[in-house]
């Protein structure tokens, strides 16, 4: 019989998603038959749980980013209303994700998503699931409900977060591993390559502004700073999965032969390696992507929730200027233009992957 893993994430953001799905293909690429299901695990709680973490999420993204940035405050850093968010989840999640699993009977189960590793690691600790429980963590900062001490082993691709992963998971197995993006991350690719892959000039400095897959942040102001800073350089603006944004950021720079928007799009290696600075919002898997092409970080445009806390880190740790405001872009493009590119790559292939950790651990149970 198969191998099977249950990887569990969420249809509400491709932070989750892409982990998601590389990991499956790694499995795949090492055990040929196996069987690695992506599962909604968000869905899979239940209509209500979905509802709380998905509905209005575009509103809030859109209009009302303090009512983000308060509700995080509440759910996450403060801790009487954590404590009570932690419950909830456990209560709202415990008999859908018990049903699935039930269901499937997997070898080993991988969360992508921080609410589901939450009820998973309440489960495993009072021994209702008996097969390993993995939590993949692609965020730097901000750890609470991304990890848990009941889960058997964290998956991270930024060792810095180590510190804070042991204080909410104390006694956490925690490994740096690859394969949680994309393939492709792991071979050097030259900035000239990687611009004429894209169709980009070879020419002159390359910024690429990206408000994540929900295209949120100063997206126009970022452009046209990037525009106002270096006279020489194409910007490319990466729209995810909003064709609204995009139609309206062609609108506002139409007659702008520098700037070009993007959809969504698997050129991510490719594009960052054709890059000089990258202007992002949402912090997470792409600023990890960036650096590892050498590309220069700035976070700029959407500083709310646990991209506060994140930001905070990136500044920490020297890995990405934080900006607040247009007078402070200008001037942190500048500074990123004029560093020099050091690259990751080599390194990172160097790290044991992802998949590989995952199936160590069938027959680890109980």
């Amino acid at each position: 019989m198969p191998t099977r893993v249950l990887i569990l994430s969420a249809g509400i953001g491709e932070g989750h998603d892409l982990p998601a799905r590389m990991l499956s293909d790694g499995l795949a690429e090492l055990e040929p038959g196996i069987d690695a299901p992506v599962v909604d695990g968000l869905a899979a709680m239940g209509r209500l749980s979905t509802l709380l973490a998905d509905s209005g999420s575009d509103f809030m993204f859109a209009k009302a980013n303090w009512l983000f940035d308060f509700s995080y405050l509440l759910l996450a850093r403060f801790p009487p209303t954590r404590a009570f968010a932690r419950w909830l989840t456990h209560r709202l999640g415990t008999r859908g994700l018990t049903r699935l699993i039930a269901e499937w009977q997997p070898d080993v189960i991988v969360s992508t998503y921080p609410g589901v590793t939450e009820v998973l690691g309440h489960l495993r600790e009072r021994g209702r699931i008996t097969v390993p429980v993995v939590s993949a963590i692609t965020d730097l900062a901000g750890l609470y409900y991304w990890a848990h001490r009941g889960v058997d082993l964290h998956l991270i691709t930024e060792p810095e977060c180590v510190e804070e992963l042991r204080t909410v998971a104390p006694g956490a197995r925690i490994v740096c591993v690859r394969g949680l993006t994309a393939a492709g991350f792991e071979v050097p690719v030259t900035q000239s390559e990687g611009r004429d892959r894209m169709g980009l000039p070879q020419a002159g400095s390359l910024i690429v502004v990206s408000g994540g897959g929900w295209a949120v942040g100063d997206l126009g102001g970022a452009a046209r700073a990037s525009l106002e800073a270096d006279p020489g350089a194409t910007v490319v603006v990466l729209c995810g999965r909003s064709d609204d944004v995009r139609t309206a950021l062609e609108r506002q720079f139409a007659g702008e032969p520098r700037l070009r928007t993007l959809g969504f799009t698997d050129q991510m290696p490719d594009l960052f390696a054709a890059a000089d600075v990258l202007i992002h919002s949402t912090a997470g898997l792409t600023v990890f992507e960036a650096r590892l092409r050498g590309c220069r970080v700035i976070s700029y445009g959407w500083g709310v929730a646990h991209i506060r806390l994140n930001n905070a880190a990136y500044q920490r740790f020297g890995l990405a200027r934080v900006v607040t405001d247009a007078p402070g872009l200008h001037e942190a493009l500048r500074a990123a233009l004029a560093e020099p590119r050091v690259t990751g790559t080599e390194a990172y292939a160097q790290r044991p992957a992802a998949a590989a950790e995952v199936l160590a651990l069938k027959g680890a149970g109980a």
